[in-house]
């Protein structure tokens, strides 16, 4: 218990501490996201020690990002997804081969070894869910469709680092098709569940007491949360359970009530999430393995924008949108994280691989952010011509 009896105070510096960072990157004009990665740094055990642990923080985070994906798919219909699933399937199953070889090239050249230069390269295959949807406008048509886009892309990367993290935790390659197809029956299964409970039960009762807000507020996210909590139970994730329980109220006549009141949640949870990246990076393992990371950051933040673009732009996409959509899924993701800590509990890569593959995740972050916020309309920007929500 005594992690947990300096939640106020740890909840205070956070917060206070961000306020102060952001204003003062918004004065810089500086992506006021990257304040809370900075004062993750330098609050954070590996830094003042003003926080001395930030693995609760981190645990609390994750509801931020269960609440994005539940407000995303509040903003999908069913229909709409399947015909993007179809799109774009085979474009993420492709460029997800093209990052893991080209990147465990590079790190065969660093001295990896072929297994931890495979790890490190399947960890690079996905993008970030967080970064990539808080960047993007959903209130314009057409980055609607963008968001739409990226929204089918990034789902299948979770299904793949699902499959991708099962393989590792029990140390086989064995029977990987029959574990993706229980997974694909779970999925199926859950979803016409859940269209049935909201269709019969939630709707119903949305219709008898949607005068008490309250009421409307809490039915919601409990049913946003349960989803995440039944996704995780069937192997799924948490975000792709709170997902799918997007999807499926996304038909209730309120959900796009429900979607606006959520978001002050959702940025409460996701400036925790942020701090705990900074808070997470050891300095000075960092050190060791910063010019091998910075090399596969770069590579990273350049060549999938360019891969992205080539694919986007085979299925159809206007040569501006596709580049677009390639600079905003252009970092690794939160899931390379958990790729490299399951990885190193089975043993199969070095701590300083491990190191190697959380640094480059944080630099990624840093770049692609940079890039998109100075290039392309964002929520966040400090100029108000490319603020858009």
């Amino acid at each position: 218990m005594a992690e947990y009896t300096n939640i106020t105070y740890e909840l205070v510096v956070i917060f206070a501490g961000s306020a102060l960072f952001a204003t003062a990157f918004l004065y810089l004009k500086q992506p006021v996201m990257l304040a809370y990665i900075a004062l993750g740094i330098l609050a954070g055990p590996w830094g003042l020690g003003i926080i001395e642990s930030a693995a609760h923080i981190e645990q609390l985070s994750h509801l931020g990002i269960i609440l994005l994906l539940f407000l995303i798919g509040l903003n999908l219909q069913p229909d709409r997804l399947i015909k993007l699933f179809s799109q774009t399937t085979a474009l993420t199953l492709f460029s997800s081969v093209v990052f893991m070889l080209s990147t465990a090239a590079i790190t065969l050249f660093f001295g990896y070894s072929l297994t931890e230069s495979l790890i490190i390269g399947a960890a690079m295959m996905f993008s970030s869910t967080i970064v990539s949807l808080k960047l993007i406008p959903t209130t314009t048509l057409h980055h609607k469709h963008r968001g739409e886009m990226m929204v089918s892309v990034l789902l299948m990367q979770d299904v793949i680092a699902i499959v991708l993290i099962l393989m590792l935790s029990t140390g086989t390659q064995d029977n990987v098709p029959l574990t993706a197809l229980f997974l694909l029956v779970k999925l199926i299964m859950m979803v016409v569940v859940s269209f049935l409970l909201v269709r019969y039960v939630i709707n119903t009762l949305l219709m008898r007491f949607d005068i008490i807000a309250e009421y409307v507020f809490l039915l919601s996210l409990g049913w946003g949360l349960l989803g995440a909590g039944i996704g995780s139970m069937l192997g799924l994730s948490y975000e792709m359970g709170a997902f799918i329980a997007g999807v499926t109220f996304a038909s209730s006549p309120i959900a796009m009530v429900v979607a606006e009141n959520l978001k002050p949640l959702r940025d409460f949870f996701l400036i925790l999430f942020f701090f705990a990246i900074g808070a997470n990076i050891n300095v000075l393992m960092a050190e060791r393995v910063l010019l091998d990371a910075l090399v596969v950051a770069l590579g990273v933040v350049i060549f999938k924008p360019l891969v992205f673009r080539f694919f986007f732009g085979h299925i159809g996409e206007k040569d501006k949108t596709s580049w677009e959509l390639g600079a905003r899924l252009g970092q690794a993701s939160e899931f390379s994280i958990l790729v490299a800590f399951t990885a190193l509990g089975a043993d199969l890569i070095s701590e300083q691989a491990s190191y190697l593959i959380q640094t480059v995740v944080v630099v990624t972050f840093i770049l692609s952010t940079y890039w998109v916020v100075y290039k392309y309309p964002t929520p966040i920007s400090s100029d108000a011509s490319h603020r858009k929500d």
